[in-house]
């Protein structure tokens, strides 16, 4: 991991157990999207943990204390359609109150190359920090145009969530944006020749919505 500074490898034993429940390909479609939520909680959990603090004035039942509160604007999350959508519903059930952003990519099954079709962002994004979200950072282009798109958009802080990745994706994205942290709950040994992620857990898409 020392090759890639921008990555964090999120290794608490719930993840790492969920994960493991996760890859196995007779799970369900329903127990597969209840698994991928309750991994996007426990990223969100971590992503999250250098959050700007202060202190307001509160009264509890018995007295008037300091209490920390999160500090400046809400956070922004952004779903990479149609798979990061699985991811977004878990954050969104730890940080209700952010905003929302979709990018429409997807990969063109020749050349592997991502081809945008949708992007719908808050005006103020440039305020908020952003949290990408997308199940694979497989080849890492379809995240580094995201990304690179978001950037256009005027974002400046950034952060990238994945279940997977591998090392060709973390170079990818580290060469295209050094300035953004990737967590994901692992990094996995290798794509094979069609771009999936081996050993991996097949197509994160098609197992969370039941398609092929």
């Amino acid at each position: 991991m020392n090759a890639f500074p921008n990555a964090t490898v999120v290794n608490h034993p719930l993840v790492q157990h969920k994960l493991t429940l996760l890859r196995r390909k007779e799970v369900s479609t329903a127990e597969f999207r209840r698994l991928v939520r309750e991994l996007s909680l426990l990223l969100c959990y971590e992503v999250t943990r250098d959050l700007p603090l202060e202190k307001v004035s509160i009264e509890t039942p018995l007295e008037e204390m300091q209490a920390p509160l999160l500090a400046g604007k809400k956070l922004c999350f952004v779903s990479i359609l149609r798979a990061g959508n699985g991811i977004l519903d878990g954050m969104l059930d730890l940080v209700p109150s952010a905003r929302v952003g979709h990018v429409g990519l997807y990969r063109d099954p020749e050349t592997l190359v991502p081809v945008e079709y949708y992007l719908k962002l808050p005006d103020d994004v440039r305020e908020r920090l952003v949290i990408v979200v997308d199940p694979m950072l497989a080849t890492g282009h379809s995240a580094a145009a995201a990304v690179a798109r978001l950037k256009e958009a005027g974002a400046t802080q950034i952060k990238f969530v994945c279940l997977l990745t591998v090392p060709e994706g973390l170079q990818v994205m580290q060469e295209a944006h050094p300035d953004v942290m990737v967590y994901t709950c692992s990094v996995d040994r290798q794509l094979d020749d069609h771009g999936y992620i081996r050993p991996g857990l097949g197509d994160a898409g098609d197992r969370i919505y039941g398609t092929k």
